[in-house]
């Protein structure tokens, strides 16, 4: 049988075995846990911007039925004596409609 010199700082401090060399223990690494994903939200009705798609869509065809209809009746409807500010007004609920939009979430 051979035998093996466990040598430290240089120095050697035992003869051994081979199959019996002491080998130091390695340090045990703490287990992380494994990953748990975050709690979902509960979505709750309270502050709910349910109303805002219908609001944004009816101010949408409010405004284009407002200019389509001052068009097709030659500027006598659907204010008749504001002339081509009835454009505006149409625009004016479409840009309301868009002002709308920013709440949809």
């Amino acid at each position: 049988m051979s035998r093996a010199a466990v040598f430290t700082r240089g120095r050697r401090v035992a003869w051994f075995p081979l199959e019996e060399i002491p080998v130091p223990k390695s340090r045990i690494r703490r287990k992380t846990p494994a990953y748990t994903p975050p709690p979902t939200k509960i979505p709750s009705r309270l502050g709910g911007r349910g109303w805002v798609a219908p609001l944004m869509l009816t101010l949408f065809i409010v405004g284009l039925l407002w200019i389509v209809v001052f068009y097709v009746t030659g500027g006598d409807y659907p204010i008749g004596s504001i002339h081509n500010w009835n454009i505006v007004v149409g625009f004016a609920f479409i840009g309301v409609g868009f002002a709308v939009s920013t709440q949809w979430k």
